[in-house]
């Protein structure tokens, strides 16, 4: 599994809150299709910026479509973010 995969599967299902460059952000994960699909979407609590991205997971590999923005952003925050444990 990659780094990518390894860190959005830390990230809780539902709703929950993160760290990324000093700033909390609200993020929501979803899971679909027994799995075969995620569901991302977060925002900077303090400003306007979000990502948003959905992952599906095929036979053939996994397969990231990020959410009108560029998928290096996506996959800094996602390997970036501070999960809820992290957190002060």
């Amino acid at each position: 599994m990659d780094r990518f995969r390894a860190a959005l599967d830390l990230i809780p299902e539902g709703y929950s809150e993160g760290l990324y460059h000093g700033r909390r952000w609200r993020m929501e994960k979803t899971t679909h299709a027994a799995g075969r699909s995620v569901k991302f979407y977060a925002r900077d609590l303090g400003g306007t910026d979000f990502v948003s991205l959905n992952l599906y997971h095929l036979a053939s590999g996994d397969v990231l479509k990020p959410c009108e923005m560029a998928e290096a952003k996506v996959r800094d925050f996602i390997l970036g973010v501070g999960l809820p444990s992290e957190m002060p």
